[in-house]
């Protein structure tokens, strides 16, 4: 750090801004208050849980408020903002509150992906280059200034969970230099090109069915770009229409482009689409190989998606 440790305001809910507290509790800044989302029922037993941020302020002891809307709260005197992944709309007069303004990362090369769900949808649209983004909080979503941008290739086969926790570690050095470089007056904000901004909506589990008459180019970046979740859901069935499995598709290989059909035509494509690996309903992922070894994957056999 060449400057002086700086009094942060943090408000962060999901995993993607772990590296980063860490980060910046590691570098000496003087976390002053953490803000996340109140603790909600997850898991199969829908038991209360605390957001990853919560979790992790409390390790740390940092003072953590868990608010359902941070603009009603009392804000402690600070000199910047960071928020990563929140999941609330933070209103001007909290923007503009800390003495250097606020400051947001996000998992995209700006102006491209605005949105809920860049890493999936870059995946699904077969983009090899992603990155991270540290803007300035603005009125529109995910508008304003940059101050620092990093990028990563995607890797062929990687899934939306393997690029997201890639791009996680990415982002802690690259908040850590835009927050020295505010604080030493020195950071540069460039406006996004507004010509240039494509979307990044949020997935859903109807967005994760697959249309098996689409190329299998297609279809395989779905597959990778809606794991771990939604999750490409489908159901198999024997030559008689008997279910025989239900399993989440986690990764699977193209070898043309022709659609991909609903038919398994070997004991590893679905015609063009070569399938890989999977999770079987209450299981852990595993190879088409390993799944095999206890379960019927073969010609003739139907596949069909499911919500």
């Amino acid at each position: 750090m060449d400057t002086p440790p700086l009094k942060i305001i943090f408000a962060g809910s999901g995993e993607f801004g772990l590296p980063t507290l860490r980060a910046l509790v590691d570098a000496g800044h003087d976390i002053v208050q953490v803000f996340s989302q109140p603790d909600r029922p997850a898991g199969r037993g829908r038991t209360v849980t605390p957001t990853p941020i919560s979790a992790l302020a409390n390790s740390f002891n940092l003072p953590l408020v868990k608010t359902a809307n941070i603009n009603t709260e009392p804000l402690p005197p600070a000199d910047v903002m960071v928020v990563i992944a929140f999941g609330q709309k933070i209103a001007p007069h909290v923007v503009d509150h800390p003495r250097l303004g606020s400051v947001n990362l996000h998992a995209s090369i700006l102006p491209k992906y605005r949105g809920a769900a860049p890493i999936n949808r870059a995946i699904i649209r077969g983009e090899s280059v992603t990155g991270n983004s540290v803007i300035r909080l603005a009125a529109k979503m995910d508008a304003g200034a940059i101050l620092g941008q990093s990028s990563i290739e995607i890797g062929q086969l990687e899934t939306a969970g393997e690029v997201h926790d890639r791009l996680s570690a990415d982002g802690a050095p690259l908040v850590l230099r835009v927050l020295n470089d505010l604080a030493a007056g020195r950071a540069i904000e460039t406006r996004q090109d507004e010509s240039q901004a494509t979307l990044a909506p949020k997935m859903s589990r109807e967005s994760s069915k697959i249309d098996w008459t689409r190329p299998a180019r297609e279809i395989a970046n779905q597959i990778r770009g809606m794991y771990p979740w939604p999750g490409c859901r489908v159901r198999l069935s024997d030559r008689d229409g008997k279910e025989t499995a239900r399993i989440t598709l986690v990764r699977a290989r193209a070898t043309s482009s022709d659609p991909a059909g609903d038919a398994i035509t070997s004991d590893r494509h679905i015609g063009p689409l070569e399938i890989l690996e999977l999770q079987p309903e209450g299981r852990r992922p595993m190879s088409l190989d390993a799944f095999r070894n206890g379960h019927r994957f073969e010609a003739g056999m139907r596949i069909e998606s499911i919500a």
